[in-house]
């Protein structure tokens, strides 16, 4: 870990890249970089075919100009710091100040570079790295500029440094934190980050050192009998996640600005309580079929049948209904049988028909023998 002033006069502690990583990144780069040469060089010895032999040499120089210096100035330049090697180990380049890096810083490191792997296989750039406390080369001093350690392992034992602990959920959603300075919380922050490095007694009164400044500036005071990395690790946390929520409503009013409502992200919860999800509102049934209409007049009338079958609506449309009442008693039609009339009903008797209009056989009924009258 070193220290980084920016230009605001902020002292941030960062992670300064060292030797072995370093390394490994510059070995890719010099992979990628000689499998372009060689593919540069067998296109530009082709012209020698076609062209005087003066083209081909100024084209292999330029070729060989544009790979080993151009290369990595542009990657770093266009990509803030980067180059295919730094990002495989995640590594970036920035200036001394914090800031990114700029075309110059970018073109000085790649022609000290030239000088310092290419010509001396790298000396100049170890003997450096080992006698600077920053791991600085010689294209580094020159240009002013600094390799940090982008991607910084987390711990798999101990998690991130501020996490809301639930025991104090409650009392960290009513803090009333604006009079934590950021110096304090950085200092806050810096304790709960090497915790486990320092000694037992000297992280016991260091802490309580801290706790005690948070406490005096944020209310209300906290549940007694409180270990100071836990109480710090709620102050922090509460104040981690108020800043997210800060920061997301800007992003949404400033995408509402723009019309792209449907972009905005929504601020995500405080804490995930233990448990499944919270119970929706209960579910309602289907709604109630409409009820059958009366045929109007000349129209014939549909009965529903007597089982609709399983579905949603089978407690409804299944219910057991009234039986129907028609103009012959709860017996019946009379029994078929032979008389005077036939096997048929006599005409007082017979049901009515369902359409609107006189009778079919005329109002006399029908004929006495039969349903036609002889010889039809």
């Amino acid at each position: 870990m070193a220290e980084l002033v920016t230009g605001e006069a902020v002292a941030l502690d960062i992670r300064v890249a060292r030797l072995a990583s370093r390394g490994c990144a510059i070995l890719l780069d010099l992979i990628f970089q000689m499998v372009l040469l060689n593919i540069a060089i067998y296109f530009t010895a082709m012209t020698s075919l076609v062209a005087d032999e003066a083209w081909t040499i100024g084209l292999t120089l330029l070729a060989v100009v544009a790979i080993l210096v151009g290369y990595p100035c542009a990657s770093e330049t266009l990509s803030r710091g980067r180059t295919l090697g730094k990002m495989a180990v995640g590594l970036r380049v920035v200036a001394d100040d914090g800031g990114p890096i700029r075309f110059r810083q970018a073109l000085v490191r790649a022609l000290a570079g030239f000088i310092e792997f290419w010509t001396f296989y790298g000396s100049p750039a170890l003997i450096t790295s080992f006698c600077n406390r920053r791991g600085k080369r010689l294209g580094d001093l020159f240009a002013g500029t600094i390799v940090i350690q982008e991607r910084v392992p987390t711990s798999a034992f101990f998690g991130p440094v501020a996490v809301m602990p639930p025991q104090l959920a409650w009392w960290g959603r009513s803090l009333e934190l604006s009079q934590l300075s950021d110096e304090l919380a950085m200092t806050a922050r810096q304790y709960l980050s090497r915790f486990w490095e320092l000694l037992p007694e000297v992280r016991d009164s260091l802490g309580q050192r801290i706790a005690s400044e948070v406490v005096a500036v944020v209310s209300p005071p906290p549940p007694p009998g409180v270990r100071p990395e836990i109480l710090l690790s709620a102050v922090l946390a509460e104040r981690r996640h108020r800043e997210e929520q800060r920061l997301a409503q800007r992003r949404a009013r400033r995408m509402q600005r723009l019309g792209w409502t449907a972009w905005a992200p929504q601020p995500a919860p405080a804490m995930a309580m233990a448990g499944g999800p919270p119970p929706g509102p209960p579910r309602q049934g289907p709604p109630a079929p409409p009820p059958f209409s009366a045929p109007g007049a000349g129209q014939p009338q549909f009965l529903p049948p007597p089982n609709y079958g399983a579905g949603p609506y089978q407690n409804v449309l299944n219910a057991p209904r009234p039986p129907a009442q028609g103009p012959y008693p709860p017996g019946g039609y009379p029994a078929a049988g032979p008389g005077p009339g036939g096997p048929y009903p006599p005409p007082e008797a017979a049901p009515p028909h369902r359409h609107a209009g006189p009778p079919p056989h005329g109002p006399a009924g029908p004929p006495p023998h039969g349903l036609y009258p002889p010889g039809r």
